[in-house]
């Protein structure tokens, strides 16, 4: 099917063309970031960030067909969550947030986000954090927090590793009391798909029932580049045939990690009909997984 084109570029998005085809109702972004330059960045971060408010998203959700969104806090942002809860308010019922804190969060802070509809802390260990160096102690302080604040039920821990990472992490992954999803398909290698000794980790926690994984980020290893960024099919269609229930999808909008006019979000959504292998798998990735990941209303 032939979507009529943009007549003008989204920001932060390449392009005019529409995926191949139409998304199917209440599909979900389930990663992406809104940078306002209302709100100051950390001392400790030193790049300028991008303007990319939630009027700019909109338009990428015309363009692509969603209409639900994760909203998750850039490292930008160090633990001040005001921009994202802000997006949150902007964007409605349609909206999730993942935060970040540090592990001195509170409870009484844990159920102000949750009531700001927050479901997640994300927990980085790639980019610099305003706390320094993240450990795996701060990891399980932060799951074992969320495990017993019962008014954020249904929270998950979010985690941003490097590969090694996740392999050295992988039994402290494994004993999280509360559901784990892992960022942009565990940054593996796709030359090594497969056969990486992170993928092996991560099935094994596909395999333990309590793992998620973020079909997102395909960029930031390929080296075939985009539109297409073929390399990244085996290891993609791998952990689709592994946890076709436990996947979502993330444009990663808008693209921080890239060159600026490189990314084009119609070719990410053909990217993912092309992991998934057919519209009813991407259908589910799209709308019934985050639905239960991030507590949407079920489609009916």
């Amino acid at each position: 099917m032939n979507l009529p084109k943009l007549s003008e570029p989204v920001p932060h998005s390449v392009g005019v063309k529409r995926p191949s085809r139409l998304l199917p109702a209440l599909a979900c972004d389930s990663h992406m970031h809104v940078f306002d330059p209302r709100f100051a960045p950390s001392p400790h971060w030193q790049r300028t960030p991008p303007d990319a408010p939630v009027a700019a998203y909109r338009r990428l959700q015309r363009r692509l067909g969603t209409s639900r969104a994760v909203v998750v806090t850039p490292s930008t942002y160090g633990t001040d969550n005001a921009c994202t809860l802000d997006a949150l308010d902007q964007l409605g019922e349609g909206a999730r947030g993942v935060a970040v804190v540090d592990a001195s969060v509170s409870d009484g802070e844990l159920a102000r986000l949750a009531a700001r509809r927050v479901r997640g802390l994300r927990v980085n260990f790639v980019s610099p954090q305003s706390w320094g160096t993240t450990t795996p102690e701060m990891l399980a302080t932060l799951a074992g927090k969320v495990a017993r604040h019962a008014d954020c039920g249904g929270w998950h821990i979010q985690v941003l590793a490097h590969p090694e990472q996740i392999v050295a992490l992988a039994p402290v992954l494994q004993s999280l009391p509360v559901p784990l999803v892992i960022d942009h398909l565990g940054r593996i290698d796709p030359a090594e798909g497969p056969a990486a000794p992170a993928y092996g980790a991560l099935r094994r926690l596909l395999d333990g029932g309590n793992t998620w994984v973020k079909l997102s980020g395909a960029y930031m290893r390929s080296t075939v580049r985009g539109p297409g960024y073929a390399d990244t099919l085996p290891l993609g269609r791998a952990l689709v045939q592994a946890a076709p229930q436990r996947l979502v999808w993330g444009s990663d909008w808008p693209h921080t990690t890239e060159a600026p006019g490189t990314v084009d979000d119609a070719g990410l959504v053909d990217l993912l009909l092309a992991w998934a292998g057919s519209d009813a798998v991407m259908d589910r990735i799209l709308v019934d997984n985050p639905a239960r990941l991030y507590g949407f209303a079920p489609a009916r």
